[in-house]
């Protein structure tokens, strides 16, 4: 006898759907108060984040004050987030998110390392203020003007009037010399004299002529020591000092290295060349020659008097230029990055 073809039963499926609508239904009212919630959170994060206090703490750095408000207005949403969650009786879902949001977190550390370490180091550096705008300094090797301080790079124009771009990771580890933060420059070269000479002569010489350069500045005095001993000359050192707000440090330099120079030569100073001894593998016979051993005359022409009128000529040559300022005037600006150097901020 043939079996009757089974039926098909959906009553147990009828049944979940049923008791799973039921409880829908019936968790609406929580589900309502916790998207309430979530939102009430978001909307006082955003209100906390709008008060003067933030504004305050951070008046001197736009980046921080942007960086606390942000961070005040999701720190209130997540509070609002987890406390939904427990509204909702979802513990367990509190937890997993936590999880892979950690798990997530280290990912995303490693996969963007360098452009999180720029960041951090953005941030510290627009709390220590090191530098200034326009301030000239040197970064690992790197030579120009401040332009600005953004969340990823330091920009600088550099003396040839180049646009620079620094990682903040290497300017926070870097050595940064800072020419601007001190006025006054020392500068310094070297004159190799005869050994025969007077050397306080010398000395005293150099110092007189440098001091009456334009640029050079009466405290600190210049100064004029001996360093070496050599060959064929002594080197002495001449030092002087530029305020560099309103005189060329590099036209200073050159100007006090042509007056000392002339000055040495009126007076009559030996300033020998290196002097080399060549000897010839090869003897050469000995020959008289009538015009060997020939003094100069006596009747030459006496040396003109020395007057260096060039200072007086010349003097608008040191005074302080500022080529690299004008470029970055003509500097574009960009909107969409924030310059976190403040002129204002008190220093490192």
């Amino acid at each position: 006898m043939a079996r009757p073809p089974p039926r098909l039963d959906l009553q147990p499926v009828t049944e979940r759907l049923y008791d799973e609508a039921y409880g829908l239904a019936a968790a609406l009212p929580l589900l309502a108060l916790a998207i309430a919630l979530v939102v009430l959170a978001w909307l006082l994060g955003g209100w906390l984040s709008r008060r003067a206090l933030l504004g305050r703490i951070s008046r001197h750095n736009p980046f921080m004050r942007e960086l606390a408000r942000t961070t005040v207005r999701w720190a209130v949403l997540l509070v609002g987030v987890v406390l939904a969650l427990e509204l909702l009786d979802a513990t367990a879902l509190v937890g997993a998110v936590l999880g892979t949001a950690g798990v997530l977190g280290v990912a995303i550390g490693f996969a963007f390392k360098d452009i999180l370490e720029n960041y951090l180091a953005g941030i510290l550096l627009s709390l220590r203020q090191p530098f200034a705008p326009r301030d000239h300094v040197v970064i690992e090797g790197h030579e120009g003007l401040v332009v600005k301080l953004t969340s990823r790079a330091t920009v600088l124009m550099t003396l040839e009037g180049n646009h620079l771009r620094l990682p903040n990771a290497l300017v926070f580890r870097g050595v940064i010399l800072n020419y601007t933060r001190n006025p006054s420059r020392r500068f310094e070269f070297d004159v190799g004299i005869g050994v025969h000479e007077d050397l306080v002569r010398a000395q005293d010489i150099g110092v007189s002529r440098m001091a009456a350069v334009d640029g050079v500045i009466d405290e600190p005095a210049p100064r004029a020591f001996i360093t070496t001993l050599g060959d064929s000359d002594v080197r002495v050192r001449y030092q002087g000092w530029v305020d560099q707000r309103s005189h060329d440090f590099a036209q200073v330099k050159s100007e006090a290295i042509r007056s000392v120079k002339l000055a040495l030569e009126h007076a009559g100073m030996d300033m020998p060349e290196p002097i080399y001894r060549v000897q010839l593998s090869e003897p050469r016979p000995a020959r008289a020659r009538a015009d060997q051993g020939v003094a100069p005359s006596p009747d030459a022409a006496p040396t003109a008097p020395w007057s260096d009128a060039a200072p007086a000529r010349e003097g608008g040559r040191t005074r302080a230029r500022r080529d690299i300022e004008q470029q970055i005037d003509l500097e574009p600006a960009h909107a969409d990055e924030t310059n976190l150097l403040d002129a204002t901020a008190p220093r490192e």
